[in-house]
């Protein structure tokens, strides 16, 4: 679960064992992975939700949670190296050995297997084995594999980032229908030019790294390209729910708004780059992304919307 890794940026007062802990699981990141996956549930129920819908969405929004923070968590032993050689993450825990690898690996698996049992037991298997493949997906396949190894991780690994409204669709129906790999869609290409604008302005972090990111073997202009091109795709994307009748006019409205402005930053990047632009291009992402899905429940559930 990927989308938003960069976003925790913010280092929390890790004055306690307890907030050492909390802050191994990203909260800013679970958070926006929790309300993806929620809009998933959300869009599967039709019409206002009974309790008993209520009631499995809360519950599997725990349960996602906590798997969400053990890959966070298993993420922090594996990039502990490369977290203290960079400045956005040398604050986290395991970076300054303020918790070792046994504590971190044990919180990481007793939170994985507890968010499982609650998918299983209370939600469905589906949604526990999909939740499970995504943390696998992102904390082995993507962090041990692909980030070090591609300068293409964030494309490759931006599956695991997309999967929470696919999470969020099972969860409520017991099956992944075409609507949800739409949502999906959405945030594999969102994926890219966020991370890759974050890049442009940390390249010195990610040199240091030997993080093999865009900017480090591609270069600033190539990588201010492929974000341009990304932001133009995502903009097709993000009008397919109103195609395909998942969404009514108010969602479409704002998709296109929010979308002709990620696209107008990429092309103010491509043509003239500061660091500064990059920053706010990649703020305005995190923004694209709340207010779209945030569109979605608003025409979701007020009729004049639709």
């Amino acid at each position: 679960m990927s989308s938003s890794d960069a976003s925790s940026t913010v280092a929390l007062p890790l004055t306690s064992p307890w907030s050492q802990f909390y802050a191994l699981t990203k909260p800013r990141v679970v958070q926006l992975i929790v309300f993806c996956a929620l809009i998933g549930m959300v869009l599967a129920v039709p019409g206002v939700p009974a309790w008993a819908d209520l009631r499995r969405a809360l519950i599997a929004c725990v349960g996602i949670w906590l798997v969400a923070g053990a890959a966070a968590a298993f993420n922090c032993i594996v990039e502990q190296h490369i977290d203290a050689r960079m400045r956005r993450t040398a604050w986290r825990p395991t970076a300054k050995g303020q918790l070792n690898n046994t504590q971190t690996l044990l919180f990481s698996a007793v939170l994985c297997i507890l968010g499982s049992v609650v998918l299983y037991v209370w939600v469905n298997p589906l949604t526990m084995w999909l939740t499970f493949a995504t943390f696998v997906g992102y904390a082995v396949i993507y962090t041990v594999v692909l980030k070090p190894l591609t300068p293409q991780n964030i494309v490759i690994g931006g599956a695991s980032g997309a999967m929470p409204p696919v999470l969020g669709w099972a969860a409520m129906t017991g099956e992944v229908g075409p609507e949800a790999l739409i949502l999906f869609l959405i945030i594999f290409l969102w994926t890219p030019p966020h991370f890759w604008a974050l890049a442009l302005y940390r390249v010195e972090d990610y040199r240091k790294s030997g993080l093999p990111m865009l900017p480090v073997t591609h270069g600033n202009e190539f990588t201010r390209l492929q974000i341009l091109l990304y932001t133009v795709v995502l903009f097709a994307a993000c009008l397919m729910p109103f195609v395909f009748r998942m969404s009514g006019w108010f969602y479409l409205f704002a998709a296109t708004v929010l979308s002709l402005i990620f696209c107008a930053y990429g092309w103010a990047l491509w043509r003239q780059y500061s660091d500064g632009l990059a920053r706010r291009t990649f703020r305005f992402s995190l923004i694209h992304l709340s207010l779209l899905f945030a569109a979605f429940l608003i025409d979701h559930y007020i009729p004049w919307a639709r």
